[in-house]
């Protein structure tokens, strides 16, 4: 599809997979900031961008697209050395004395007070936007405001201090006040406790292999990267802060080491967990990492990831023929967004420029681009703290994730089919498919009848991950709970295991305390006819009934429509069943029953031998994998 504003003309001499330049960066950030401005107040202080409302208001979202841009333009300018050849530090300027001047009030411009997170929160976050580009642009625009206009702003921004914020990520926006207000030297107390109490609970939820959770409970997704590494690593690359940068600059290494590899061939990062119309915002640890040097990937493979994930969003229909950003993933779509999502919600992409604070000199465009880690070799790689497995292939770039560790459940809330999140509840997600929406058939999902009445997975609980040498397991149990009839069946739970070995995944169930009548039905990956992929079931052992295809006629994020294949299986007591699965892009590939060739089942285990010779064992009781090459 057709970018609607000019791009430099390619460079494959040192971008040979992208062709982007830094020059190219700029551009886009240009160019979706022409194309916001012109829904622009009189005064600037909003940007009301057209679309249907989020849950905050119009007033909110209108801020929204002021604070999200001023962010894009920040990055922009600051990381020019302050060259505003479009002047778009002036329009905030004038933006931020409008939307200050009586905060409530309902008039043209005036922005929404910051109260608490169930009361009027999204304020909150959007604070943190404005006082990062304001920090950004301090030399060029806080220093040139009226004394007043500086004094407005920091009482507009106090809100975010002065006020509770929700129990997860939320807690770096007033830090994130709390820094700019500092570093203008306008910090006190009150500044103070609001950094050190985010940083506390940054310890708390901080898990190991370089991921955080996103609150208390076992959240895990992209805001890893775009908040949890983003917010207190720039901080300390703004401020100098050498012991918080050294302490929260090993973690974003560390997560870099896996999530470098969660990136198609194509540039698109997983469909996975919330706010996926951030979009290519999903580049933000890779270009952070690569600017504070907190990074174990090299500047040409930072930006062959970053520019990939720009480029592929740009060429797929993620803007309108006016510029913005649609509520989507390519283009709108609905069953991607959730209820706080607004017009200018996408904007938070707007992060993925921290890469422009790297200047042009900076090896992160100066180095030829190199291969993204999914193009060099087949890999699969475990990830034991947020309860993971990453699995890429080499010949069609493709990029799987199977969870068996985030649920998005918070520790105070109960379990309840009503909250089903196909973001987090599937198996399986990748760079090439998204879950199906709700009230269609479920991909990659096991489901347990009872009473004709199918059941969800919710909460989950990590029974271990591991890897070798091209292969790696993950797995956890949960208690099925069901949207109709009683919510839960007592007693009865699923342990399930993923093996992944080289384009194959082995999904191993065991059933415990099914009800007698009980069925299992179990789905593989959702494509669509048009699609040039290949999704296939195998049944190994404990099904009885064929495979067969069904519809899930509202498609996914990347095709309209799509079809999911299925097996079903009576369950009783315990019992096990496997099967084999896979999602490919190689046309020739051997039929899938032609992988293994025998299936062995105990009481407790079972054991799989493969095509090449290799051996597989999955046991429970304790559950673990041994796999033992040819």
């Amino acid at each position: 599809m057709s970018i609607p504003f000019d791009l430099p003309a390619e460079d494959r001499a040192s971008s040979p997979f992208t062709g982007y330049t830094r020059a190219h960066w700029e551009a886009v950030a240009d160019g979706l900031l022409a194309a916001a401005w012109r829904w622009a107040t009189p005064g600037g202080a909003l940007l009301d961008l057209p679309g249907r409302p989020s849950r905050s208001g119009v007033r909110s979202d209108g801020l929204e697209g002021y604070a999200r841009t001023f962010l894009a333009a920040a990055f922009r300018v600051a990381g020019a050395g302050g060259a505003d050849p479009h002047g778009w530090l002036e329009r905030y300027a004038r933006g931020l004395a409008a939307g200050t001047r009586a905060p409530g009030r309902d008039d043209t411009e005036s922005w929404p007070v910051i109260l608490d997170h169930d009361v009027q929160g999204q304020p909150m976050v959007e604070s943190a936007s404005v006082a990062l580009a304001l920090r950004l642009t301090a030399p060029w625009l806080w220093k040139h405001l009226d004394e007043d206009v500086r004094d407005r702003a920091e009482e507009w921004l106090r809100g975010a201090l002065r006020h509770t914020p929700a129990p997860n990520n939320w807690y770096l926006f007033p830090f994130t006040v709390a820094g700019f207000l500092e570093s203008v030297g306008r910090g006190d107390a009150e500044t103070a406790a609001a950094r050190e109490r985010a940083l506390e609970l940054m310890e708390t939820w901080y898990r190991g292999d370089g991921w955080y959770a996103d609150g208390d409970g076992r959240a895990f997704d992209h805001y890893n990267g775009w908040a949890l590494h983003l917010y207190p690593v720039l901080d300390a690359h703004l401020s100098g802060d050498g012991e918080l940068s050294e302490r929260c600059g090993a973690r974003l290494r560390a997560h870099l080491e896996g999530y470098g590899l969660m990136f198609g061939a194509d540039g698109a990062p997983l469909h996975f967990g919330r706010s996926l119309a951030y979009r290519f915002a999903a580049s933000a640890a890779v270009s952070l990492g690569a600017l504070t040097g907190h990074t174990p990937l090299t500047p040409g493979a930072s930006r062959r990831l970053a520019s990939g994930s720009l480029r592929h969003f740009l060429e797929r229909g993620a803007l309108t023929g006016d510029g913005l950003l649609s509520l989507g993933w390519y283009g709108p779509h609905e069953p991607t967004l959730q209820s706080y999502s607004g017009p200018a919600s996408p904007y938070w992409a707007s992060k993925a420029f921290v890469a422009l604070l790297a200047p042009a000199g900076h090896p992160l465009w100066t180095a030829r681009e190199e291969t993204a880690p999914v193009e060099e070799a087949d890999r699969v790689l475990a990830l034991p703290a947020p309860g993971l497995l990453v699995q890429a292939t080499r010949a069609d770039g493709i990029v799987r994730l199977h969870n068996h560790g985030s649920d998005h459940v918070r520790p105070h809330e109960g379990e309840t089919a009503a909250e089903d999140d196909p973001h987090y509840g599937r198996q399986a997600y990748s760079t090439r498919t998204g879950p199906t929406a709700p009230g269609n058939a479920a991909d990659n999902h096991l489901s347990v009848r009872v009473a004709g009445q199918g059941s969800v997975r919710r909460r989950l609980r990590p029974l271990g991950a591991g890897h070798g040498d091209g292969w790696g397991w993950a797995a956890s149990w949960h208690r099925p709970v069901f949207p109709a009839g009683p919510p839960m069946v007592p007693g009865l739970r699923v342990e399930s295991v993923t093996v992944a070995y080289g384009r194959y995944e082995l999904r191993v169930h065991r059933v415990v305390g099914a009800p007698p009548g009980a069925r299992l039905t179990h789905t593989g990956w959702a494509t669509g006819p048009e699609e040039p992929l290949v999704s296939a079931l195998h049944p190994l052992h404990g099904w009885d009934a064929p495979v067969e295809v069904v519809r899930a006629p509202q498609g996914t994020a990347f095709t309209r429509w799509a079809e999911v294949p299925r097996l079903g299986g009576a369950a009783g007591g315990t019992s096990l069943h496997t099967c084999l699965a896979t999602l490919t892009g190689e046309s020739d590939g051997a039929p899938l029953a032609d992988a293994v060739t025998g299936t062995t089942v105990g009481d407790t285990w079972v054991e799989v031998a493969w095509a090449g010779g290799a051996r597989t064992r999955v046991s429970f009781e304790p559950v673990g994998v041994t796999h033992v090459t040819a």
